[in-house]
């Protein structure tokens, strides 16, 4: 290596040179040869590059004993056999990172062939539910099924138990109205008429006070006020029709006796005489006789 150095300072000192003749001369005097000597050639060249546009040779000696001390202090390493040792550092594997996906989360979904999508100006974009929104939709849709059912469940049993309380309350009803019905017949077994005139209409017509009105009834077991006249004057041979406007038949007169019909509108009773009618007067009263309470025609039938 000294060699080449003092080879270097003859060769600055009788040539001119420049960097690539320094660079072969170099090589061929064994400078290069070792690792130190590529350190030596690079300082040697900016120094020689130097000198030469200065023209002073001072910077290239200063320049060579600077890398002669560089190889002095730190010779290059050599094995036993003088070959170069090679240095190698290995540094360790970095553990690759993967991009994450920016679409990792994303879902497809399906959309039908012939969907509308409208033109350029108007896009329509159909609305897709996502699997989140399918899954609450179908939930809601079984727990309003769920409420129904319960709800059919409930009015199944409600009308079962109103049938079968309807069925009771009829079993009932009839049992009371057969009841009734004896006992009305029992109760209003008066005695037949002996004479066909207006005394003998109005004995047998106040008899029954105490009936009960039964709208469009016709019997002692209730009756409505036509169906009471009808009742009574068919007992002396009359026909009447069951109906208020109908009934005025006969004569009619302006100084009323006994067994006279009474009639007004909507309404029909049996004058007793003294100012006295039995008629079947309303449900809450039922059969009654009072005074007479207000302006009546009077037809004479018997």
């Amino acid at each position: 290596m000294m060699e080449g150095f003092r080879a270097s300072l003859v060769f600055l000192e009788e040539k001119r040179f420049s960097g690539c003749c320094f660079l072969c001369f170099l090589r061929r005097k064994g400078a290069l040869e070792c690792t130190a000597g590529w350190h030596i050639c690079v300082i040697l060249v900016k120094s020689l590059m130097m000198a030469k546009k200065k023209r002073v040779l001072t910077s290239a000696i200063l320049a060579l004993a600077t890398v002669a001390a560089f190889n002095l202090a730190a010779p290059a390493a050599v094995a036993s056999d003088n070959t170069p040792v090679a240095s190698v550092r290995s540094f360790p594997a970095q553990k690759r990172v993967s991009a994450r996906s920016a679409f990792i989360e994303a879902t497809s979904v399906d959309v039908s062939e012939d969907s509308d999508w409208g033109g350029v100006e108007s896009l329509k974009v159909n609305t897709v539910e996502s699997p989140a929104q399918k899954a609450a939709k179908k939930a809601k849709a079984a727990a309003k099924a769920k409420a129904k059912a319960e709800a059919q469940q409930k009015a199944a049993s409600r009308s079962a138990t109103r049938t079968a309380q309807k069925s009771t309350n009829t079993s009932s009803s009839s049992s009371t109205s057969s009841s009734s019905s004896s006992s009305s017949s029992s109760s209003y077994n008066v005695a037949a008429p002996t004479s066909k005139n207006g005394a003998a209409v109005a004995a047998y017509a106040q008899q029954f006070a105490g009936v009960p009105y039964v709208w469009g009834g016709t019997t002692p077991s209730g009756w409505d006020c036509s169906g009471f006249t009808q009742y009574v004057f068919a007992k002396f041979g009359v026909s009447l029709v069951h109906q208020t406007e109908a009934q005025r038949v006969g004569t009619k007169v302006s100084n009323p006796q006994p067994g006279d019909l009474m009639w007004t509108h909507n309404h029909v009773g049996i004058y007793l005489g003294n100012g006295m009618m039995v008629h079947a007067a309303n449900p809450g009263k039922g059969t009654v006789v009072q005074a007479v309470y207000q302006t009546f025609d009077y037809y004479r039938i018997v």
